[in-house]
């Protein structure tokens, strides 16, 4: 998995742990794909501010991950109840997805 993939996967576990100019930053790069430059410009800060702003913010979705171990947990989930009969597939996928399948969230989150 790129870098990119695996912090915009961590980011929708733990978006709402970050502070809103963390928020705004990664948001801005990792799903708007604006440029350093282009953010620095925006937000009327330096490049290296948002450069800065960007990995504390990476560090600190990987310290959340470290910590609590959702997103790996989750795929484990996945793979787990890839195996088991439909109908308890659709409950638990359910009940930990609020009624996406798998299939449908992995397209919904990625």
């Amino acid at each position: 998995m790129t870098d990119r993939l695996k912090y915009i996967n961590l980011y929708d576990y733990y978006g709402e742990l970050l502070t809103e100019k963390q928020k705004e930053y990664f948001e801005d790069y990792y799903f708007d794909n604006l440029t350093l430059a282009e953010i620095a410009e925006n937000l009327e800060v330096s490049r290296n501010a948002v450069h800065k702003q960007l990995k504390e913010t990476e560090k600190n979705l990987d310290y959340f991950e470290e910590v609590l171990n959702l997103y790996e947990k989750s795929l484990k989930i996945k793979e787990i109840i890839e195996n088991l009969d439909k109908e308890i597939k659709d409950k638990i996928e359910e009940l930990i997805w609020g009624g996406y399948s798998v299939r449908q969230y992995s397209l919904y989150k990625w």
